[in-house]
């Protein structure tokens, strides 16, 4: 049955009636009417797209910012079937459908204009994600990926927000209560909350990683008796891959609440180490060797000498302490210089005559007549 105002449109049109099959003499106004109004829609839907495009497009080209870039991405990312499905719905309201039906489609055709309406708000979060928050923190020209993995997950809570509000407005738009939904979710998401109170509190942990900056990809940390280079900073969990070679799963929480040496940030290294030499060496030879000390880093670049001292009698040496710092935080060459430093120190005492001390126990025995 045709509805009244159906019945207004095809007054307008001359009589037309056709035989089918199985439905007998069928008047087809009707018809025509809808497919008029499904095919009209759909042209004027993707006439004001071209239209605003190109407008659009000559803009852009006068403008410095890129915000007009945005607005062009997403209106060309509207959907052909979106605007399709939109123009099949009005023109079946020509027709006078069941109710349930009626009501289906119209929460069908609501469903895709929402969800066109999160993808086009979703490329404007993304926009304003990526211009504040993917950032080069090191000049390098390449984005932090610790920066990427927040724009990523602030890009993620948007989607789970719009998402929720489109389908409390898509419900309320099919004739369903939602208010006392919308309470449900309250105390739901309170539940919910408590339940999964490990990973948010690792999900903010995740943010304040971002927004602090303790540590980044790349960086080689100590965390209690662990450490490794850090590889991925996830939404949940750190992932580093230790010296041995097998990856350490950390969850961010625990990152943040326990303390980080990242050697990454050090400018140099700084060392201090003990040697001992016999009590059998001169006294002359003793006093020289903190000169052979200070001529020794003299001689190596890339390495520098802060101080030595004759500090201990122990019980079978003379120690000396020796602190000395390596212009580079790379532990290889720091180990390369103070492997260096030790065959120089080697070599000169065998030069002179002098001996390194090692655990020993001299026995003095006395003979009673």
């Amino acid at each position: 049955m045709e509805s009244l105002s159906a019945s207004a449109i095809t007054s307008l049109l001359p009589a037309m009636e056709a035989n089918l099959p199985l439905l007998g003499m069928v008047d087809v106004r009707t018809y025509v009417v809808a497919a008029i109004i499904f095919f009209g829609l759909v042209l004027v839907f993707k006439f004001l797209q071209v239209i605003i495009l190109g407008r659009l497009g000559v803009l852009s080209k006068k403008t410095s910012t890129d915000v007009d870039d945005v607005v062009i991405e997403a209106i060309s990312g509207i959907r052909v079937w979106v605007y399709t499905l939109v123009a099949f719905y009005f023109a079946l309201q020509v027709f006078i459908l069941p109710e349930k039906i009626q009501m289906l489609f119209a929460g069908v055709v609501y469903l895709a204009v929402v969800y066109q309406g999160i993808e086009i708000a979703l490329k404007f979060v993304q926009y304003g994600a990526q211009r504040f928050l993917e950032k080069d923190e090191d000049g390098d020209g390449v984005v932090d990926p610790n920066a990427a993995n927040a724009s990523h997950l602030v890009v993620l809570i948007a989607r789970i927000i719009l998402w929720a509000f489109g389908i409390i407005f898509v419900l309320s738009n099919m004739g369903i209560e939602v208010t006392s939904l919308i309470a449900g979710l309250g105390i739901g998401g309170i539940a919910i909350a408590f339940a999964l109170q490990g990973v948010l509190s690792d999900l903010f942990a995740s943010f304040s990683i971002y927004i602090d900056k303790p540590f980044r990809i790349g960086d080689y940390i100590v965390l209690g008796a662990d450490s490794g280079t850090v590889e991925r900073i996830g939404v949940k969990t750190t992932r580093i891959r230790t010296l041995q070679g097998e990856e350490l799963v950390v969850s961010n929480a625990e990152l943040t609440a326990t303390r980080v040496q990242n050697f990454k940030k050090m400018k140099e290294r700084r060392t201090s180490m003990q040697f001992g030499v016999t009590y059998e060496t001169p006294h002359d030879k003793v006093k020289d060797i903190n000169g052979i000390v200070e001529r020794i880093f003299g001689a190596i670049d890339g390495a520098r000498l802060d101080r030595v001292h004759f500090t201990t009698f122990a019980d079978s040496a003379l120690l000396f302490d020796v602190v000395f710092y390596v212009d580079s935080p790379d532990y290889a060459e720091f180990l390369d210089q103070q492997q260096k430093f030790n065959f120089e120190l080697m070599g000169k005492f065998a030069e002179l005559g002098i001996d390194f001390a090692y655990p020993t126990q001299t026995l003095y025995t006395k003979t009673i007549a």
